[in-house]
């Protein structure tokens, strides 16, 4: 009975201690005369705040699927207190 509530704590400190942290990642295949969104929430219907160049180096914060799209939560390595969601096919670990 204590199990699933132990293995939901656990989950979620996990999950709690990846976010907190976060991994570095860059911005990679969106093209040469193109650039990533950052969007103001995890989907096509939110603003975009800034486009990213290839190369732009960031820290991924945690991710969520939002229609079948897998949209990760970043901040400029660079600059962190700019951030928002870009989609996770475009970023590649460092």
């Amino acid at each position: 009975m204590h199990r699933p509530f132990i293995a939901a704590l656990t989950a979620a400190a996990l999950l709690a201690g990846c976010a907190a942290s976060g991994s570095r990642t860059v911005v990679d295949g969106a093209g040469p005369d193109e650039l990533l969104k950052l969007r103001a929430g995890p989907g096509l219907g939110y603003k975009v705040i800034l486009g990213l160049p290839d190369g732009t180096r960031l820290t991924r914060r945690d991710c969520v699927t939002e229609s079948g799209q897998l949209w990760c939560r970043v901040t400029l390595a660079d600059a962190p207190a700019l951030g928002g969601y870009v989609s996770a096919d475009y970023l590649s670990d460092i």
